[in-house]
C-alpha cells in the first residue's frame, strides 16, 4: 500500500470516489444545487463529497447511484497497476473503501469486479453499529468473522459469533449488529453480486 493510500485511509478521504461523483454530475449537466435537491442533501455536503473532504455513507452512495441511474458497483472500481491483473487480482492498496466509520460500516470489494457469479466483500463494522431493519435479498450469502464479535439475525433467529465463526443463508431476512467495543471484520460472499 502506498504512503498516499495509507494517509487517505487514515483520513477517511477517497479522491477516486470524489472524482467519480463529480464526473457523473457534470456528465449529466447538473449543478451542485440540482444534484443536492435530488439527493435530499445540502449543497455544502455534496461539495465536500466532490472535493474529497467528506465520504458518503453506503446509503448516500445508493442514493447517488439511483439519482444517476448507475449501479453502486461503479463506486467499487479500483485502479489496476498492471494490465495483466485486470479482472484477476486486487491489490490491498488499490481497494476502494465505501462508507465511513461514522456510518458504522465500511466495505471493500475484494473481487476484481462484479462480472462473476458472486462478490467477495470485506466489511468492517464499528462498535455498536447495527442494521436496524431486516433486509431481504434474492441471494445466497455466507460470511466468515475475521475479528471481533458479530451478531446476525437470520430468518428471525439471532446468532452470536466470534472470530473464526462463519454463517450461510439463502433468501432469508437478516440484520446484524456489532455488540463489542472494537471493530468487527467479516469477509462476506454474496451470490449473485448485488452491488
Amino acid at each position: 500500500m502506498t504512503a498516499t493510500a495509507v494517509a487517505e485511509r487514515e483520513n477517511g478521504t477517497n479522491p477516486l470516489l470524489a472524482r467519480d461523483i463529480r464526473a457523473l454530475r457534470k456528465s449529466r449537466g447538473l449543478t451542485l444545487v440540482e444534484t443536492a435537491l435530488r439527493l435530499g442533501r445540502s449543497v455544502g455536503w455534496l461539495s465536500q463529497v466532490e472535493r474529497g473532504l467528506s465520504v458518503p455513507s453506503l446509503g448516500d452512495l445508493r442514493a447517488i447511484a439511483s439519482a444517476f441511474s448507475v449501479p453502486i458497483s461503479l463506486f467499487f472500481t479500483h485502479e489496476v497497476p498492471r494490465e495483466q491483473e485486470r479482472g484477476v487480482v486486487v491489490r490491498a492498496g488499490s481497494r476502494r473503501p465505501l462508507g465511513t466509520s461514522e456510518s458504522g460500516l465500511v466495505e471493500e470489494l475484494l473481487s476484481p469486479d462484479l462480472g462473476g457469479s458472486f462478490e467477495l466483500i470485506r466489511s468492517e463494522f464499528a462498535p455498536g453499529a447495527a442494521l436496524e431493519e431486516a433486509s431481504l435479498r434474492d441471494t445466497e450469502e455466507a460470511g466468515y468473522v475475521v475479528s471481533g464479535r458479530f451478531d446476525i439475525e437470520i430468518g428471525g433467529v439471532w446468532h452470536s459469533l466470534g472470530a473464526g465463526d462463519s454463517f450461510r443463508f439463502k433468501d432469508k431476512t437478516h440484520r446484524w449488529r456489532n455488540p463489542g467495543k472494537v471493530p468487527t471484520v467479516v469477509i462476506w460472499v454474496v451470490s449473485p453480486p448485488v452491488y
